[in-house]
């Protein structure tokens, strides 16, 4: 699939209410959330035929376009409803899930009141974000040039593409460098998150992250949270400055592309792949496994 360009594939896109053959799936242009980035998307993930927190998403989807300044035309329960739909149609059982909604082409220019809200979703087979085998030994991560903005200079809270911008400039910079992806800071120097995943540290049997002040509080970030609070290990959420990675033991990223992640470098900084990172790891594959209602004997 790797080789075969995005627009070329098959099947059918979920596009404003209609189910519209994957090749058909087209806008203008002169689109202003091209132009503009006034658009929002959700990244989820299918399992044995089941999307994961589904409604979750598709909250934060609705919140995300909030944040943005438009309303969604379609409510939480049709958006979910699609995205099942799309799944059967599309035939796969664990699949990759991209809900969006974006700013239409009636008008061009920074502002765009009346332009119509446009919602489309597709859904393709992509599995693991990171190379499998790199996954089991831990990746590695460069330093990114690039920070997480200030909130009061942008809708951090928001799943905007705007706010992508930087994440593909970090992450092509790593891959260029050999590196997996790249760690970024935020506007005060504080460690914040990947290009596309939150991280965690493990120190003397403890977790430590980073406070979502200023970017996605992801939803695989709190599922991994309650997973190990579930298994007594304790979670603190804080400040983390660049030099404390030193003092770290395990290291690892929580998202729905990259799933549970462990890191082995970061910059000058080494990581082992330890107990805690693999046991997470495992329980959050059990985890988004369709739960089937065992029959009463």
């Amino acid at each position: 699939m790797a080789s075969v360009p995005f627009d070329q594939l098959d099947g059918h896109i979920w596009m404003n209410g209609e189910f519209v053959k994957w090749a058909d799936a087209k806008i203008h242009v002169l689109t202003h959330g091209l132009h503009y980035a006034s658009a929002v998307f959700e990244g989820e993930r299918a399992y044995g035929g089941e999307i994961f927190k589904l409604t979750e998403h598709t909250e934060r989807l609705h919140e995300s376009a909030r944040l943005l300044g438009f309303t969604i035309p379609y409510s939480v329960a049709e958006i979910d409803d699609a995205c099942r739909d799309l799944l059967r149609m599309q035939g796969f059982s664990d699949a990759y899930v991209r809900p969006i909604a974006w700013r239409g082409s009636e008008m061009m220019g920074v502002s765009a009141q009346n332009n119509r809200i446009n919602c489309a979703i597709a859904i393709w087979q992509w599995p693991s974000y990171f190379d499998p085998e790199q996954r089991l030994k831990g990746i590695r991560l460069d330093m990114a040039e690039y920070r997480r903005p200030d909130p009061r200079t942008a809708p951090s809270k928001s799943k905007a593409a705007g706010l992508y911008m930087i994440c593909t400039l970090s992450k092509h910079a790593a891959e260029s460098k050999g590196y997996a992806d790249a760690l970024m800071l935020d506007w005060r120097g504080q460690v914040a998150e990947a290009t596309g995943a939150n991280v965690f540290f493990v120190k003397d049997g403890k977790i430590h992250t980073p406070k979502p002040d200023c970017f996605l509080d992801g939803i695989t970030r709190r599922t991994v949270i309650d997973l190990a609070r579930a298994r007594g290990i304790e979670v603190i959420e804080r400040a983390i400055m660049p030099e404390e990675l030193e003092g770290f033991e395990q290291a690892f990223l929580t998202g729905t592309a990259a799933e549970v992640t462990p890191v082995a470098e970061i910059g000058q900084y080494r990581f082992v792949v330890g107990d805690i990172a693999r046991t997470l790891m495992e329980d959050y594959m059990a985890e988004v496994q369709p739960k089937r209602a065992v029959a009463a004997e």
